[in-house]
């Protein structure tokens, strides 16, 4: 066996060494990117992965460089964009992604992309017409 081969098992034995850690957290990323629009919270992720909600966050964290939380409010984000894009209006698309209050909706929106989601959705329709 050459160096590098033995360096690869290393490698290997290292990152896939839990491999149940590693599914516990695909199927939370996997539920929270379908379901978004949903209540989805640390409780019911724990539940439906039976984990503790503490080590869950750990382990999200340490494979996805964010907690739960924040790849669900990151995906909401994401659609509420094509949501915009497509003409939906403010208001239906904060209700459509999931978000409960249009304040925080505006203020999470315009601290992620930079823009309000009115001014965003303004942008992207102009820009569709122009084309």
């Amino acid at each position: 066996m050459t160096y590098y081969e033995k360096e690869l098992h290393r490698i290997r034995a290292i990152v896939y060494a839990n491999e149940a850690q590693i599914n516990t957290v695909i199927g939370v990323r996997n539920y929270i990117a379908t379901n978004y629009e949903l209540d989805v919270n640390l409780d019911m992720l724990s539940h439906i992965q039976f984990v503790s909600k503490f080590h869950l966050i750990r382990l999200f964290k340490k494979y996805y460089g964010l907690t739960p939380r924040q790849y669900l409010i990151d995906k909401r984000i994401e659609r509420s964009k094509a949501h915009l894009a497509a003409g939906m209006t403010v208001t239906g698309t904060c209700f459509a992604v999931g978000f409960e209050s249009l304040g925080s909706f505006s203020s999470l929106f315009k601290r992620k992309t930079g823009l309000s989601p009115a001014k965003y959705r303004k942008e992207q329709l102009s820009r569709s017409k122009s084309e």
